[in-house]
């Protein structure tokens, strides 16, 4: 059997995607997810783009424990050295540096020559050996590089002590036979490949990054990157669930290849991404879109009854997916409860489970009947709740619309001991609330980017997870909101937005002073 490691970058190129920026909290919410469904690397972000940047990947070096935590690094050294600064107190830390190897790049974007670049990679390969034996080297744009120029630069990054290559098809360009040909090629000509972890990061332009990926392997990579979803710049990155799961389900294709992912937690943290950047799952998403595992033709509903190999190559619960157990209501205690969340695959702290429960009861008190989906959304929830003293937080609203005036609410939010009142006018009930809570709130001047209710589970008493999205200046601030009234929702979503934009003013003048 080939292990193939699994390296994540939802937190780093993931997050790159337009309007898929995420807090701190959302990115420690989602690299707990990714450790518990045991990828190999996480790449928690690129320290010297931001402080924000920074303080994330040194959160989630601090936190993880069971995957290796990378570290992005232009190659020059204060990015390196910033790389380490952020990373260090891993458990199994990485720096992952790259350097743009095609002509186009070199010419335009570098303005190097090619033994400049040659000369630039030995330095910073040795300059990350500093401070780490484990570091990955990207030949940025290697899918349009000339042949044996590319070549030369993997020989002296391994060298200079590199021990992962990385050649990524950074603009989806490739074909998986051009994939597979240009790994097995590379390393057939790398003197000691049979030290080095060879590596395909493959962008879908052209919808081939998850074939190209699984070209690469065929190739002799023995790392993908990857992000959940396949969310990434552009048109996105290959996605991990499909990668993942194409070589589970055809070990024959892939040379035996497996990887140590727990694939039942693929769906949870599909989920968990898809709520923090407030979309869903197209419906025929492979894997995790809702119809992935639907079968509506009376052909393919009577070869399922009859065996689900028909037209199942793979079962739901092989990716987490099992079907609502309608059990739980207002008479349920705290072990079913718990005993629920235990088979859902939940381990959750004290504190938690303790939110949790008391947000099940309130639940409760508005359902007949609670879904796993209903559950998973309360543990998503509470795990981002986390209150700062400086943060609002709603007391009480009312609302008053008609399809034939305006409509009006008043807003009570409570900071600390201190309760404010506003009342506004809107379009509708929801607008004139948000104008009710930026006259208590009183938020820098911004934008809204995005404003989306998501359905949990099934049924007009449905739980909805409301999304917002604002812009000040060039930044994002998001906000969720569960509740079965989506004027709540919506309310609590916005709250929690104009909290964050509040949050990062005061950092802001707090680093001016």
């Amino acid at each position: 059997m080939n292990c193939i490691k699994i390296f994540d970058t939802t937190l780093r190129d993931g997050e790159q995607s337009p309007g898929c920026s995420m807090n701190l909290k959302e990115k420690l919410e989602i690299a707990h997810v990714l450790e518990k469904m045991r990828v190999d690397i996480i790449e928690a972000g690129f320290p010297i783009s931001s402080p924000g940047d920074f303080e994330a990947v040194e959160a989630v070096a601090g936190m993880i424990r069971d995957c290796t935590v990378a570290s992005l690094a232009r190659a020059r050294e204060k990015d390196i050295d910033i790389a380490w600064q952020a990373v260090k107190n891993a458990r199994d830390p990485r720096i992952h540096l790259f350097l743009a190897t095609s002509p186009l790049h070199m010419q335009y974007k570098l303005r190097m020559t090619g033994d400049e670049v040659i000369a630039c990679t030995d330095h910073m390969v040795r300059h990350a050996r500093k401070y780490v034996d484990n570091v990955e080297f990207s030949c940025e744009d290697a899918t349009r590089s000339d042949f044996d120029f590319l070549c030369r630069v993997v020989q002296t990054a391994v060298r200079a002590g590199a021990r992962v290559i990385n050649l990524p098809d950074t603009v989806g360009y490739a074909t998986p036979d051009e994939m597979r040909s240009l790994l097995a090629e590379v390393i057939a000509r790398t003197e000691g490949s049979h030290r080095i972890e060879f590596s395909v990061h493959c962008h879908n332009d052209l919808g081939m990054a998850v074939a190209n990926s699984l070209a690469g392997v065929q190739g002799g990579a023995r790392q993908i990157e990857c992000t959940i979803n396949g969310l990434g710049e552009r048109a996105g990155n290959a996605s991990l669930e499909e990668v993942v799961m194409a070589m589970h389900t055809r070990p024959d294709v892939y040379g035996g290849s497996i990887t140590r992912l727990d694939t039942t937690q693929i769906s949870r943290a599909s989920k968990t991404v898809y709520s923090v950047i407030g979309q869903t799952a197209p419906l025929n998403k492979p894997i995790v879109g809702r119809n992935a595992f639907l079968h509506e033709s009376g052909i393919h509903q009577h070869g399922i009854l009859a065996n689900k190999r028909t037209y199942e190559i793979l079962t739901p619960e092989a990716v987490g997916i099992h079907q609502d157990t309608l059990v739980l209501g207002k008479h349920s205690g705290r072990h079913a409860f718990e005993k629920r969340l235990e088979e859902l695959g939940y381990d959750l702290d004290p504190e938690e489970l303790n939110r949790c429960f008391d947000a099940f009861k309130d639940l409760c008190d508005k359902k007949k009947t609670i879904s796993d989906a209903d559950i998973e959304a309360l543990v998503t929830h509470s795990r981002v709740k986390d209150i700062d003293e400086n943060d609002y937080q709603l007391e009480w609203y009312s609302v008053h619309t008609t399809n034939h005036t305006k409509a009006t609410s008043t807003v009570c939010l409570k900071l600390g001991t201190e309760k404010f009142e506003a009342a506004g006018l809107g379009d509708g009930p929801i607008d004139a609330a948000f104008c009710a809570i930026d006259q208590i709130m009183k938020p820098a001047e911004h934008s809204f980017e995005l404003y989306r209710i998501n359905e949990i589970s099934q049924g007009q008493d449905t739980l909805g997870e409301a999304h917002v999205k604002i812009t000040c200046g060039n930044h994002s601030f998001s906000g969720r909101g569960l509740s079965t009234d989506i004027i709540e929702g919506s309310i609590l979503a916005y709250i929690s937005a104009v909290n964050h934009l509040k949050a990062y003013v005061r950092r802001q003048a707090d680093q001016n002073h």
